[in-house]
């Protein structure tokens, strides 16, 4: 092998590497950054929707401001609907706590289990062998942790906001060669097309999965079942192992609360197929391609980035693996690596 390549080899590893790691610890730091882009960009794609509407349209300061005033309306719905289900299920555990009794005894019955289990046995067994100090510790740490997070958001979402309005000053600036700051425009302006395209039309393919999965499970009689529409469409947004999730879940709890298999099975299956026609049929067809990632690179990517920072990098895997692809597309030294990214070789 050539010296040089060797040595660029090398080189290349070890920087990857180095990135990773700062990547990894630094994840407390970025991923809160990272889902502010994100919001920005819903924000103002939100915005520009709403040029069309007569007499909003005109007023930038309305717009942006509705755009807010819908999201922050949607997050306090989505924190009511939980306050509201609170004392719902304190109300049905000892109804779900029966059922889920009764289907762990039909199971030991039917593989033929000498000793019937109970409450006092699972809880003997199972509680037994957790730190329930340990355990509600770590719970109350994690929710302080979300709500922490969010109000780094929320700050970080309002100093972006005011900075684009300085975005191309700062951009005309970078160099005194206007082809450098030309192609610097056109590749940010790719990103934003395509990424603000993405979550667009990601959204909308995920409110329409979450009503469907929701008139499935009203149907169905499955309690809290706006809840779990929303967690499906939240899900939707986790490349392939988001599907999965969306009909585990409901379908667990299905069995906790019927414990029959034919209510479980009228759960199961309207959900999998809802999964299965929008996933495989409508997804693809409104989607265009619009990313043009490799499948192998997206599964890899989801991978990687939740290796790297757990269930936030499953959901920042996509966007941010389609922004490096774009990024490389727009120079000469790493445009094989674009290549090698995209679904059909063409950046």
């Amino acid at each position: 092998m050539n010296p040089q390549r060797l040595q660029g080899f090398a080189y290349g590893t070890f920087l990857a590497l180095a990135i990773g790691w700062v990547l990894h610890i630094g994840k407390d730091v970025l991923v809160p950054i990272v889902f502010s882009v994100l919001v920005v960009y819903v924000i103002v794609g939100l915005a520009e929707q709403l040029v069309r509407l007569p007499g909003i349209g005109r007023s930038a300061r309305l717009r942006y401001a509705l755009s807010i005033l819908a999201i922050a309306l949607a997050l306090a719905w989505v924190a009511a609907l939980l306050a509201a289900y609170a004392s719902r299920v304190v109300a049905l555990a000892p109804q779900f706590q029966a059922s889920l009794l009764a289907t762990i005894q039909a199971s030991a019955e039917r593989l033929g289990l000498e000793a019937m289990p109970t409450w006092g046995s699972l809880r003997q067994d199972v509680f037994g062998q957790l730190n329930l100090q340990r355990l509600l510790g770590s719970t109350v740490t994690s929710v302080t942790s979300i709500v922490a997070t969010l109000v780094v958001v929320f700050l970080y979402v309002t100093f972006l906001l005011l900075e684009r309005r300085a975005y191309d000053s700062k951009v005309g600036n970078l160099s005194q060669d206007p082809r450098t700051v030309e192609r610097v425009h056109a590749i940010v302006g790719a990103i934003n097309a395509k990424i603000g395209s993405y979550l667009a039309l990601k959204t909308l393919i995920s409110v329409l999965l979450g009503v469907v999965s929701w008139a499935v499970m009203a149907w169905a009689g499955l309690e809290f079942a706006a809840f779990w529409a929303v967690l499906i469409a939240l899900l939707n947004y986790i490349p392939y192992l988001g599907s999965f999730l969306g009909v585990f879940f409901p379908v667990v709890f299905a069995l906790m609360q019927f414990g029959d298999a034919a209510s479980v099975m009228a759960v199961l299956v309207p959900l999998a197929l809802a999964q299965m026609v929008i996933g495989n049929f409508l997804d693809p067809w409104m989607m265009s391609n619009s990313l043009n990632l490799s499948p192998f690179v997206i599964l890899a990517s989801l991978a990687t980035w939740s290796a790297l920072w757990g269930i936030p990098g499953a959901f920042l895997a996509v966007p941010i693996t389609a922004v490096i692809a774009m990024v490389c597309a727009g120079f000469a030294p790493t445009r094989p690596i674009a290549v090698l990214l995209s679904r059909n070789g063409e950046v």
